[in-house]
């Protein structure tokens, strides 16, 4: 056990700080739901790639009765797709933007 001799490696660190950033993401996002109602996340972005984010996820929606989705993974390192879906969100929901 590295950590009872007070060695803990550079793997050790990143894993402990991905799970607590993870852990952040995942109770912003719940608080988030919860604010507003909703039953769905869609996962995009380069970080939508990582498995154990979508794991975590998946986790905190199935306790919530809710769905997670993610996108095809060549479209998640593109930050084009979440502008587009979040600009498709605001249009569905009468929110425009004039042009002049």
């Amino acid at each position: 056990n590295n950590v009872s001799k007070n060695e803990i490696t550079k793997q050790d660190l990143c894993y402990s700080l991905q799970e607590i950033v993870f852990a952040m993401l995942i109770e912003v996002t719940e608080r988030a739901m919860a604010h507003i109602g909703a039953n769905e996340v869609l996962i995009v972005g380069g970080v939508g790639c990582n498995k154990r984010l979508q794991e975590m996820m998946k986790i905190m929606c199935e306790e919530r009765g809710a769905n997670v989705y993610g996108m095809d993974s060549r479209y998640c390192i593109d930050n084009g797709a979440m502008i587009a879906w979040a600009g498709m969100e605001l249009f569905r929901n009468g929110v425009t933007t004039p042009m002049k």
